[in-house]
C-alpha cells in the first residue's frame, strides 16, 4: 500500500499518475480538506499538520509515503524523513530534475504558494545547477482549484493567470514549474496564456514517477491489487465531486471523514 497526502485536493494528481504507472498498487489517500490552504501558514503550523497527515497514513502500514504538497515538500520533509520509518518522497527535487531535462535557454520559472516560495527549495536547487530562476508566489491559485475555477475559458481564471505569468514571459523562462499540486488542474489555462513553446512541469506527475521509481529499485512493485480509499478532514461530498474533476470518475463510495486532530 502507498500513502499520499495533501493539504486539499490537489494531490489527487498524483494519484492519477499513480493509477496510471502502478495500476497494481493500493492507495490511501488523505486531503486535508478541513484547514486548506497551507501555503499561508508558518514553517512550525506545516511541520505540525504534515506530521499528523503521516501518522494517519502510518496506521495502514505503508511501503512508501509520496507527499503530494509542494508546500509540505518544501518546508516539511526534514521532520518527515527522521520521524518515519518509510520512505517518503516529495514534489520538489522531482520537478527539479525534469525542468533542467526540459529547460534549453537555462530560464526556469518556479510557481508556488506563499510558503513553498518563501522556502527558497525550489531556487536553491535549480540556482545550484548554474540556471537562472524566477519564482512567482500564486497565492489565488489553490482558491480557484479548490471552489471549481480551473477552465481556460472562465474569465476568473484567465484574469488570474495572466496577474502572475506575465512575470514569466517578460522574464523569457522557456520553462515553468507547476509547484503546487493544485496547479495541474490549471494546466490549459496556464499553457494558453504562455504558448505551446514553454514547457510545464508537472511536479505532481515526476513525484508519482519518482515513487514508481523507488519501489522498483527496492524490488516493491505490487504484484496485484489498484484499490483506492480515500480520507478527508471536512465534507466528504464536496471533496468527491470536486474529486471527479481529477480523477475522471465518481468516488463518492470510496470517501471517508476522519478527525486529524487525533492524530
Amino acid at each position: 500500500m502507498l500513502g499520499v497526502f495533501d493539504s486539499g485536493l490537489g494531490g489527487l494528481s498524483s494519484v492519477k499518475e499513480l493509477a496510471r504507472c502502478l495500476p497494481k498498487e493500493d492507495v490511501v489517500y488523505f486531503g486535508d480538506t478541513g484547514r486548506v490552504p497551507y501555503g499561508t501558514r508558518s514553517k512550525e503550523t506545516i511541520i505540525k499538520y504534515a506530521l499528523q497527515d503521516a501518522r494517519f497514513l502510518m496506521q495502514f502500514d505503508p511501503k512508501a509515503i509520496l507527499v503530494a504538497c509542494g508546500t509540505v515538500s518544501s518546508v516539511a520533509m526534514e521532520a518527515l524523513q527522521n520521524t518515519l520509518s518509510v520512505p517518503v518522497i516529495g514534489v520538489v527535487d522531482a520537478a527539479v530534475g525534469a525542468a533542467l531535462s526540459a529547460s534549453k535557454n537555462q530560464k526556469i520559472a518556479v510557481l508556488g504558494t506563499p510558503a513553498t516560495i518563501r522556502s527558497g527549495s525550489y531556487r536553491e536547487r535549480l540556482l545550484g545547477q548554474g540556471v537562472q530562476v524566477l519564482s512567482i508566489p500564486c497565492p489565488l491559485f489553490v482558491p480557484l482549484v479548490e471552489n471549481g475555477h480551473i477552465r481556460e475559458d472562465d474569465p476568473i481564471v484567465k484574469e488570474t493567470v495572466a496577474h502572475y505569468l506575465h512575470q514569466a514571459l517578460s522574464f523569457g523562462a522557456d520553462t515553468i514549474i507547476l509547484g503546487c499540486t493544485h496547479y495541474p488542474l490549471l494546466k490549459r489555462a496556464i499553457g494558453t496564456f504562455v504558448g505551446e513553446d514553454v514547457k510545464l512541469i508537472n511536479a505532481a506527475a515526476e513525484a508519482a514517477h519518482c515513487l514508481a521509481d523507488r519501489l522498483e529499485k527496492d524490488g516493491l512493485l505490487a504484484a496485484d491489487g489498484g484499490e483506492q480509499r480515500f480520507f478527508v478532514s471536512d465534507s466528504p461530498e464536496g471533496f468527491a465531486d470536486t474529486a471527479r474533476i481529477f480523477l475522471k470518475k465518481d468516488i463518492k463510495e470510496a470517501v471517508e471523514r476522519i478527525d486529524i486532530e487525533a492524530y
